[in-house]
């Protein structure tokens, strides 16, 4: 049962890595580190492959197994900035204001109720029961008109 457990927690990780791999590269830190202790210089790949009698590219792997998994919400500059605000800012401007004018010309073409439908719903954050209470309608009727709203709209988008 012990055995069970210490599996499960050794092989529980987002990529599946074989024991070989992690051993391996449990052992190249550790004899890294030595090294480094005695020489102040890290150990270059084809010296641990002398070393371990490997090939290079069994060393290339382990290193690569040992690794740990970053995330994209990680911070990465000292102002704690996250890697998914960059992507995100790669986003072209030109697209975003091609995107912008096309919804606000599609929605000029609403007439009043559907026009406050689409305002309340994406521009103000309004569930659909709080648009119903707005108008003085169900919210199975907002749902309906909403439904029928954005189907307009991708007829218009594909005409």
């Amino acid at each position: 049962m012990i055995g069970e457990i210490k599996k499960f927690l050794r092989d529980d990780g987002m990529i599946r890595i074989s024991r070989v791999d992690r051993e391996l590269g449990i052992k190249i830190k550790e004899l890294d580190r030595i090294y480094v202790a005695k020489t102040g210089e890290s150990l270059c790949v084809n010296k641990l492959a002398q070393i371990l009698e490997l090939p290079e590219e069994s060393i290339y792997m382990a290193m690569e197994a040992s690794k740990t998994v970053e995330s994209i919400n990680e911070k990465i500059d000292e102002e704690g900035n996250e890697l998914i605000e960059f992507i995100k800012s790669e986003e072209d401007e030109e697209t975003k204001i091609v995107n912008k004018l096309t919804i606000s010309e599609l929605i000029k073409k609403l007439n009043y109720r559907d026009r406050e439908i689409i305002n309340l719903r994406y521009f103000r954050d309004k569930t659909q029961s709080q648009v119903a209470s707005i108008l003085g309608i169900s919210q199975v009727h907002v749902s309906r008109l909403e439904k029928r709203i954005l189907n307009e709209f991708r007829l218009m988008l594909l005409a």
